[in-house]
Protein backbone atom coordinates (compact mmCIF):
# COMPACT_ATOMS: atom_id res chain seq x y z
CA UNK A 1 0.00 0.00 0.00
CA UNK A 2 1.52 3.28 -1.02
CA UNK A 3 1.83 5.96 1.13
CA UNK A 4 -1.29 7.93 -0.31
CA UNK A 5 -3.95 5.25 0.18
CA UNK A 6 -2.87 4.52 4.20
CA UNK A 7 -5.30 6.55 6.34
CA UNK A 8 -3.65 9.65 8.38
CA UNK A 9 -4.62 10.31 11.74
CA UNK A 10 -6.24 13.37 12.02
CA UNK A 11 -3.52 17.03 12.90
CA UNK A 12 -3.70 18.66 16.05
CA UNK A 13 -5.73 22.26 15.67
CA UNK A 14 -3.33 25.19 15.50
CA UNK A 15 -2.78 27.04 18.36
CA UNK A 16 -3.72 30.58 17.88
CA UNK A 17 -1.04 33.32 18.29
CA UNK A 18 -1.44 36.26 21.14
CA UNK A 19 -3.03 39.29 20.10
CA UNK A 20 -0.02 42.19 20.91
CA UNK A 21 -1.06 45.39 23.18
CA UNK A 22 -1.47 48.58 20.20
CA UNK A 23 1.57 50.65 20.92
CA UNK A 24 1.49 54.45 20.07
CA UNK A 25 3.98 55.54 18.13
CA UNK A 26 5.30 59.24 19.01
CA UNK A 27 7.73 61.19 16.72
CA UNK A 28 10.37 63.02 18.11
CA UNK A 29 10.32 66.85 17.06
CA UNK A 30 13.11 69.32 17.27
CA UNK A 31 12.28 72.33 18.85
CA UNK A 32 12.50 75.39 16.39
CA UNK A 33 14.95 78.06 16.33
CA UNK A 34 14.23 81.71 15.80
CA UNK A 35 15.99 82.80 12.94
CA UNK A 36 18.87 84.48 13.54
CA UNK A 37 17.64 88.06 11.78
CA UNK A 38 14.70 87.94 14.17
CA UNK A 39 16.24 87.38 17.17
CA UNK A 40 18.68 90.10 16.35
CA UNK A 41 15.79 92.62 15.73
CA UNK A 42 14.30 91.89 18.97
CA UNK A 43 15.96 94.17 21.02
CA UNK A 44 15.69 96.91 18.54
CA UNK A 45 11.90 96.18 18.67
CA UNK A 46 11.88 96.01 22.21
CA UNK A 47 13.44 99.34 22.09
CA UNK A 48 11.19 100.89 20.05
CA UNK A 49 7.87 99.69 21.69
CA UNK A 50 9.67 101.30 25.38
CA UNK A 51 10.05 104.51 23.43
CA UNK A 52 6.63 105.07 21.56
CA UNK A 53 5.31 104.08 25.21
CA UNK A 54 7.47 106.97 27.25
CA UNK A 55 6.61 109.59 24.16
CA UNK A 56 3.14 108.86 24.76
CA UNK A 57 2.83 107.81 20.90
CA UNK A 58 2.34 104.08 21.24
CA UNK A 59 -1.74 104.18 20.34
CA UNK A 60 -0.89 106.91 17.82
CA UNK A 61 -1.74 104.53 14.72
CA UNK A 62 -4.91 104.36 16.24
CA UNK A 63 -6.20 108.26 16.40
CA UNK A 64 -8.17 109.60 14.26
CA UNK A 65 -6.66 111.95 11.93
CA UNK A 66 -8.46 115.27 11.70
CA UNK A 67 -8.41 116.80 7.67
CA UNK A 68 -8.54 120.45 7.88
CA UNK A 69 -9.29 122.55 4.76
CA UNK A 70 -7.47 125.21 3.96
CA UNK A 71 -6.96 128.02 1.24
CA UNK A 72 -3.76 129.87 0.97
CA UNK A 73 -1.50 131.66 -1.64
CA UNK A 74 2.39 131.96 -1.79
CA UNK A 75 2.47 130.72 2.58
CA UNK A 76 1.63 127.20 1.71
CA UNK A 77 5.05 127.26 1.32
CA UNK A 78 5.43 126.22 4.93
CA UNK A 79 2.67 123.75 5.38
CA UNK A 80 3.63 121.75 2.25
CA UNK A 81 7.27 121.24 4.11
CA UNK A 82 7.30 117.82 4.92
CA UNK A 83 8.91 118.40 7.97
CA UNK A 84 5.75 120.50 9.00
CA UNK A 85 3.61 117.60 7.88
CA UNK A 86 5.08 115.42 10.00
CA UNK A 87 5.26 117.95 12.66
CA UNK A 88 1.35 118.67 12.59
CA UNK A 89 0.69 114.87 12.15
CA UNK A 90 2.22 114.08 15.80
CA UNK A 91 -0.75 116.18 16.66
CA UNK A 92 -3.31 114.19 14.46
CA UNK A 93 -3.63 117.48 12.09
CA UNK A 94 -3.47 117.07 8.09
CA UNK A 95 -4.17 120.47 6.38
CA UNK A 96 -5.08 119.68 2.92
CA UNK A 97 -4.06 122.69 0.87
CA UNK A 98 -6.38 124.70 -1.94
CA UNK A 99 -4.21 127.49 -3.99
CA UNK A 100 -5.58 130.99 -4.37
CA UNK A 101 -3.84 134.34 -4.37
CA UNK A 102 -4.68 136.04 -1.37
CA UNK A 103 -6.72 138.55 -2.94
CA UNK A 104 -8.47 136.00 -4.25
CA UNK A 105 -9.26 134.24 -1.61
CA UNK A 106 -10.71 137.13 -0.10
CA UNK A 107 -13.15 138.03 -3.04
CA UNK A 108 -14.09 134.24 -3.47
CA UNK A 109 -16.71 132.19 -1.79
CA UNK A 110 -14.75 130.41 1.82
CA UNK A 111 -17.31 127.74 1.51
CA UNK A 112 -16.04 124.51 3.23
CA UNK A 113 -13.12 125.78 4.34
CA UNK A 114 -11.43 125.53 8.20
CA UNK A 115 -9.36 127.89 7.88
CA UNK A 116 -7.93 130.34 5.52
CA UNK A 117 -4.03 132.07 5.39
CA UNK A 118 -3.72 135.16 3.05
CA UNK A 119 -0.47 136.70 2.58
CA UNK A 120 -1.34 140.00 3.86
CA UNK A 121 -3.35 142.28 6.13
CA UNK A 122 -5.67 143.84 3.31
CA UNK A 123 -7.12 140.42 2.00
CA UNK A 124 -7.14 139.39 5.92
CA UNK A 125 -9.71 142.53 6.54
CA UNK A 126 -10.99 142.02 3.88
CA UNK A 127 -12.08 137.99 5.14
CA UNK A 128 -12.99 139.27 8.63
CA UNK A 129 -15.02 141.73 7.87
CA UNK A 130 -17.25 138.83 5.94
CA UNK A 131 -17.47 137.09 9.51
CA UNK A 132 -20.44 137.04 11.39
CA UNK A 133 -18.80 135.56 14.22
CA UNK A 134 -15.90 136.22 16.44
CA UNK A 135 -13.35 133.83 14.74
CA UNK A 136 -9.63 133.05 16.22
CA UNK A 137 -6.63 134.26 14.19
CA UNK A 138 -2.95 134.20 14.12
CA UNK A 139 0.13 136.31 12.72
CA UNK A 140 3.50 133.66 12.63
CA UNK A 141 5.94 135.55 11.05
CA UNK A 142 7.02 138.57 8.98
CA UNK A 143 8.28 138.57 5.80
CA UNK A 144 9.62 141.53 3.64
CA UNK A 145 8.24 142.18 -0.49
CA UNK A 146 11.91 141.91 -2.50
CA UNK A 147 12.39 141.34 -6.26
CA UNK A 148 15.02 138.83 -7.22
CA UNK A 149 16.79 139.17 -10.12
CA UNK A 150 20.10 138.42 -11.09
CA UNK A 151 23.89 139.51 -10.64
CA UNK A 152 23.93 141.05 -14.05
CA UNK A 153 21.05 143.09 -13.84
CA UNK A 154 21.62 143.87 -10.81
CA UNK A 155 25.07 145.87 -11.35
CA UNK A 156 23.49 147.21 -14.30
CA UNK A 157 20.94 148.94 -12.00
CA UNK A 158 23.83 149.93 -10.17
CA UNK A 159 25.93 151.54 -12.89
CA UNK A 160 22.49 153.40 -13.85
CA UNK A 161 22.92 154.96 -10.24
CA UNK A 162 19.61 153.42 -8.82
CA UNK A 163 21.42 150.60 -6.62
CA UNK A 164 23.57 149.71 -4.17
CA UNK A 165 25.06 146.77 -3.21
CA UNK A 166 25.30 145.79 0.48
CA UNK A 167 28.49 145.04 2.06
CA UNK A 168 30.02 141.51 2.39
CA UNK A 169 31.45 140.58 5.81
CA UNK A 170 34.66 138.85 4.59
CA UNK A 171 34.68 140.27 1.13
CA UNK A 172 33.27 137.99 -1.71
CA UNK A 173 30.35 138.68 -3.74
CA UNK A 174 27.33 140.42 -2.01
CA UNK A 175 23.33 138.55 -2.96
CA UNK A 176 22.01 141.99 -1.75
CA UNK A 177 20.94 145.16 -2.97
CA UNK A 178 19.43 148.41 -2.06
CA UNK A 179 16.90 149.65 -4.61
CA UNK A 180 16.01 153.38 -4.67
CA UNK A 181 12.42 153.07 -5.79
CA UNK A 182 12.35 156.83 -6.62
CA UNK A 183 15.20 156.15 -8.89
CA UNK A 184 13.95 152.56 -10.57
CA UNK A 185 10.87 154.13 -10.92
CA UNK A 186 12.05 156.50 -13.22
CA UNK A 187 13.21 153.62 -15.78
CA UNK A 188 9.90 151.90 -15.18
CA UNK A 189 8.54 154.65 -16.84
CA UNK A 190 11.24 155.96 -19.39
CA UNK A 191 11.18 159.31 -17.21
CA UNK A 192 13.61 160.95 -15.09
CA UNK A 193 13.26 160.09 -11.43
CA UNK A 194 14.42 163.41 -10.27
CA UNK A 195 12.71 165.78 -12.25
CA UNK A 196 9.57 164.10 -14.45
CA UNK A 197 10.81 164.40 -18.14
CA UNK A 198 11.83 161.81 -20.12
CA UNK A 199 15.47 160.63 -20.69
CA UNK A 200 16.62 160.50 -23.98
CA UNK A 201 20.16 161.24 -22.86
CA UNK A 202 22.96 159.49 -25.43
CA UNK A 203 23.03 156.08 -23.00
CA UNK A 204 26.47 154.67 -25.86
CA UNK A 205 27.65 158.00 -26.02
CA UNK A 206 28.03 157.15 -29.68
CA UNK A 207 25.30 160.10 -30.87
CA UNK A 208 22.43 157.88 -30.51
CA UNK A 209 19.37 158.46 -27.79
CA UNK A 210 18.34 155.73 -26.21
CA UNK A 211 15.15 155.30 -24.06
CA UNK A 212 16.44 154.99 -20.28
CA UNK A 213 13.24 152.33 -19.96
CA UNK A 214 15.13 149.78 -21.58
CA UNK A 215 17.87 147.09 -20.39
CA UNK A 216 20.25 148.12 -23.06
CA UNK A 217 19.41 151.32 -22.48
CA UNK A 218 21.29 151.74 -19.17
CA UNK A 219 24.01 149.91 -20.04
CA UNK A 220 23.30 145.89 -19.54
CA UNK A 221 24.69 145.00 -22.91
CA UNK A 222 28.37 146.64 -21.90
CA UNK A 223 30.04 144.07 -21.39
CA UNK A 224 29.43 142.38 -24.43
CA UNK A 225 28.11 138.96 -23.46
CA UNK A 226 24.61 139.62 -23.07
CA UNK A 227 21.70 142.16 -24.52
CA UNK A 228 18.17 142.90 -23.79
CA UNK A 229 16.50 145.38 -25.50
CA UNK A 230 13.44 144.59 -23.48
CA UNK A 231 11.43 147.26 -21.10
CA UNK A 232 12.69 147.46 -17.41
CA UNK A 233 9.92 146.14 -15.73
CA UNK A 234 9.02 144.14 -12.46
CA UNK A 235 7.17 140.62 -13.65
CA UNK A 236 4.28 140.38 -10.93
CA UNK A 237 1.09 137.96 -10.19
CA UNK A 238 -2.15 138.49 -10.73
CA UNK A 239 -3.08 142.07 -9.15
CA UNK A 240 -6.82 140.83 -8.84
CA UNK A 241 -6.06 138.52 -6.50
CA UNK A 242 -2.37 138.46 -5.68
CA UNK A 243 -1.46 140.09 -1.97
CA UNK A 244 2.31 140.66 -3.85
CA UNK A 245 1.04 142.49 -6.38
CA UNK A 246 -1.43 144.54 -4.48
CA UNK A 247 1.49 145.34 -2.08
CA UNK A 248 3.50 146.28 -4.43
CA UNK A 249 0.61 148.59 -6.19
CA UNK A 250 0.59 150.46 -2.52
CA UNK A 251 4.44 150.49 -2.71
CA UNK A 252 4.51 152.08 -6.49
CA UNK A 253 1.60 154.61 -5.38
CA UNK A 254 3.34 155.71 -2.00
CA UNK A 255 6.21 156.70 -3.65
CA UNK A 256 4.14 158.26 -6.81
CA UNK A 257 2.36 160.28 -3.77
CA UNK A 258 5.54 161.78 -2.40
CA UNK A 259 6.34 159.09 0.45
CA UNK A 260 2.78 159.31 1.89
CA UNK A 261 -0.32 157.05 1.50
CA UNK A 262 -2.66 157.87 -0.87
CA UNK A 263 -5.61 159.53 0.92
CA UNK A 264 -4.43 159.91 4.07
CA UNK A 265 -5.47 162.29 6.37
CA UNK A 266 -8.73 163.57 3.19
CA UNK A 267 -11.96 163.95 5.32
CA UNK A 268 -13.49 163.78 2.28
CA UNK A 269 -13.81 160.57 0.59
CA UNK A 270 -14.60 161.89 -3.00
CA UNK A 271 -11.54 163.55 -3.13
CA UNK A 272 -9.61 160.56 -1.48
CA UNK A 273 -11.30 158.36 -3.71
CA UNK A 274 -10.27 160.74 -7.18
CA UNK A 275 -6.65 160.80 -6.05
CA UNK A 276 -6.34 156.97 -5.94
CA UNK A 277 -7.57 156.74 -9.01
CA UNK A 278 -5.63 159.50 -10.36
CA UNK A 279 -2.66 157.57 -9.24
CA UNK A 280 -3.80 154.19 -10.41
CA UNK A 281 -3.78 155.95 -14.13
CA UNK A 282 -0.13 156.80 -13.31
CA UNK A 283 0.45 153.23 -11.96
CA UNK A 284 -0.97 150.85 -14.25
CA UNK A 285 1.48 151.26 -17.24
CA UNK A 286 4.17 150.24 -15.09
CA UNK A 287 2.22 146.85 -14.38
CA UNK A 288 0.02 146.47 -17.79
CA UNK A 289 3.59 146.23 -20.04
CA UNK A 290 4.21 142.95 -18.88
CA UNK A 291 1.05 141.57 -20.79
CA UNK A 292 -0.31 138.42 -19.81
CA UNK A 293 -0.77 138.06 -16.11
CA UNK A 294 1.26 135.33 -14.38
CA UNK A 295 1.20 132.70 -11.01
CA UNK A 296 3.42 132.62 -8.53
CA UNK A 297 6.67 134.39 -9.44
CA UNK A 298 8.77 132.40 -7.20
CA UNK A 299 8.44 129.40 -9.00
CA UNK A 300 9.19 130.77 -12.30
CA UNK A 301 12.14 132.82 -11.14
CA UNK A 302 14.01 130.04 -9.19
CA UNK A 303 13.46 127.66 -11.87
CA UNK A 304 16.60 126.53 -14.26
CA UNK A 305 15.52 129.07 -17.07
CA UNK A 306 14.63 131.75 -14.51
CA UNK A 307 16.58 134.05 -15.95
CA UNK A 308 14.54 134.22 -19.51
CA UNK A 309 11.22 133.98 -18.14
CA UNK A 310 11.96 137.74 -16.37
CA UNK A 311 14.76 139.73 -15.40
CA UNK A 312 13.03 140.88 -12.48
CA UNK A 313 10.19 139.50 -10.13
CA UNK A 314 8.27 140.13 -7.78
CA UNK A 315 8.62 137.73 -4.74
CA UNK A 316 8.61 136.98 -0.48
CA UNK A 317 12.10 137.31 1.10
CA UNK A 318 11.53 133.83 2.64
CA UNK A 319 11.18 132.30 -0.72
CA UNK A 320 14.44 133.19 -1.58
CA UNK A 321 16.29 132.35 1.38
CA UNK A 322 14.18 129.51 1.59
CA UNK A 323 15.91 128.54 -2.05
CA UNK A 324 19.91 129.88 -0.65
CA UNK A 325 19.57 127.58 2.27
CA UNK A 326 18.03 124.37 -0.19
CA UNK A 327 20.60 125.38 -2.61
CA UNK A 328 24.13 125.53 0.43
CA UNK A 329 22.68 122.19 1.71
CA UNK A 330 22.86 120.18 -2.09
CA UNK A 331 25.81 122.18 -3.04
CA UNK A 332 27.92 123.46 -0.23
CA UNK A 333 27.88 127.16 -1.53
CA UNK A 334 25.64 129.91 -2.07
CA UNK A 335 23.63 130.69 -5.55
CA UNK A 336 25.46 133.36 -6.37
CA UNK A 337 23.86 134.27 -9.74
CA UNK A 338 20.47 135.03 -8.17
CA UNK A 339 20.14 138.00 -5.88
CA UNK A 340 17.74 140.26 -4.38
CA UNK A 341 16.87 144.24 -4.80
CA UNK A 342 15.39 145.24 -1.20
CA UNK A 343 13.49 148.27 -2.26
CA UNK A 344 13.45 151.18 -0.09
CA UNK A 345 10.75 152.48 0.91
CA UNK A 346 10.23 148.64 2.09
CA UNK A 347 6.93 146.84 2.57
CA UNK A 348 6.03 144.49 5.31
CA UNK A 349 3.78 141.53 4.60
CA UNK A 350 2.11 140.06 7.58
CA UNK A 351 0.42 136.62 6.85
CA UNK A 352 -2.59 135.66 8.98
CA UNK A 353 -4.08 132.64 9.60
CA UNK A 354 -7.77 132.92 10.17
CA UNK A 355 -9.97 129.94 11.57
CA UNK A 356 -13.57 129.78 9.53
CA UNK A 357 -14.57 127.04 12.61
CA UNK A 358 -13.73 124.29 15.73
CA UNK A 359 -11.46 122.54 13.09
CA UNK A 360 -9.43 125.67 12.48
CA UNK A 361 -9.33 126.58 16.00
CA UNK A 362 -7.24 123.72 16.45
CA UNK A 363 -4.62 124.40 13.94
CA UNK A 364 -4.69 128.15 14.65
CA UNK A 365 -4.15 127.43 17.99
CA UNK A 366 -0.94 124.78 17.44
CA UNK A 367 0.71 127.23 14.86
CA UNK A 368 0.63 130.16 17.82
CA UNK A 369 2.00 127.87 20.52
CA UNK A 370 3.98 125.03 19.33
CA UNK A 371 7.56 125.45 19.76
CA UNK A 372 8.95 123.24 16.61
CA UNK A 373 6.32 124.65 14.28
CA UNK A 374 8.21 128.35 14.84
CA UNK A 375 11.63 126.61 14.67
CA UNK A 376 10.69 125.32 10.94
CA UNK A 377 9.75 128.47 9.82
CA UNK A 378 13.02 130.16 10.54
CA UNK A 379 14.30 127.00 9.02
CA UNK A 380 12.54 127.71 5.87
CA UNK A 381 13.52 131.62 5.90
CA UNK A 382 10.59 132.95 7.92
CA UNK A 383 11.10 136.39 10.28
CA UNK A 384 9.04 134.68 12.95
CA UNK A 385 7.28 136.71 15.85
CA UNK A 386 8.27 136.02 19.50
CA UNK A 387 7.15 136.73 22.55
CA UNK A 388 4.34 138.77 21.11
CA UNK A 389 7.27 141.03 19.23
CA UNK A 390 5.84 142.62 15.92
CA UNK A 391 9.14 140.56 14.13
CA UNK A 392 12.43 139.77 14.95
CA UNK A 393 15.21 138.86 12.86
CA UNK A 394 17.75 137.21 15.58
CA UNK A 395 17.40 133.88 14.85
CA UNK A 396 16.56 134.14 11.37
CA UNK A 397 20.11 135.49 10.66
CA UNK A 398 21.97 133.46 13.21
CA UNK A 399 20.31 130.58 11.42
CA UNK A 400 21.66 131.73 7.88
CA UNK A 401 25.43 132.19 9.21
CA UNK A 402 25.59 129.01 10.93
CA UNK A 403 24.99 127.32 7.47
CA UNK A 404 27.50 129.84 5.53
CA UNK A 405 24.26 132.55 4.41
CA UNK A 406 25.20 136.16 3.90
CA UNK A 407 23.04 137.68 5.91
CA UNK A 408 20.97 140.76 4.68
CA UNK A 409 21.52 144.16 6.51
CA UNK A 410 19.10 146.55 6.95
CA UNK A 411 18.98 149.99 4.90
CA UNK A 412 19.68 153.33 6.87
CA UNK A 413 16.93 154.75 4.93
CA UNK A 414 14.04 152.92 6.96
CA UNK A 415 11.17 154.55 5.47
CA UNK A 416 8.12 152.13 4.95
CA UNK A 417 5.35 151.63 2.91
CA UNK A 418 2.07 152.70 5.06
CA UNK A 419 -0.88 151.10 2.65
CA UNK A 420 -4.01 153.20 1.97
CA UNK A 421 -7.37 152.63 3.52
CA UNK A 422 -9.13 149.15 2.93
CA UNK A 423 -11.33 150.87 0.28
CA UNK A 424 -8.61 153.67 -1.47
CA UNK A 425 -6.59 150.64 -2.19
CA UNK A 426 -9.33 148.16 -3.75
CA UNK A 427 -10.22 151.35 -6.07
CA UNK A 428 -6.53 151.11 -7.37
CA UNK A 429 -6.47 147.26 -7.67
CA UNK A 430 -9.54 147.36 -9.59
CA UNK A 431 -8.85 149.85 -11.79
CA UNK A 432 -5.23 148.42 -12.53
CA UNK A 433 -6.37 145.28 -12.78
CA UNK A 434 -9.24 145.79 -14.31
CA UNK A 435 -10.93 143.39 -11.80
CA UNK A 436 -14.06 141.40 -11.95
CA UNK A 437 -16.42 142.30 -8.81
CA UNK A 438 -16.03 139.73 -6.05
CA UNK A 439 -18.18 137.21 -5.63
CA UNK A 440 -20.02 136.52 -1.81
CA UNK A 441 -21.52 133.81 0.06
CA UNK A 442 -25.09 132.95 -0.48
CA UNK A 443 -26.76 132.67 2.47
Amino acid sequence: MSDTDRPHAPSAPETPRPLAEPRLATRHRERRRLPRHVVLALPLALTGLISLLLSGNALRPFETIVTIEARMASKSDYFRDPEVRRLLLEHGIRVDIHRLGSRGIATQSLRGMDVVFPSGQPAAKLILDRQDRSVRSVRPFVTPLVLGTFRDYAETLVRAGVATPQPVQGGGRTLYYDLDMNEFMGLLDGRDGRDGERDTADQDRDGTPERADTWNGIGFDKGGAHSNSGRVLVRTSNVCESNAAGTYLSMLAFVKNEDSAPGAGEPDEKKAAQKALDLAGQIKPLIGAQGMWADDQAESYLSEIGESIAPISLIYEHQYLAHQIDYERGHHRQDTNRVLLYPTPYALTEPQLISLGGKGDRLVTLIETDPELRRRAVELGFRVRFSGEDGTSEQLNAYLDGHGIQVPQPNRDQTKVYEPDLDVLEKIITYVGDCPPPVRDTP
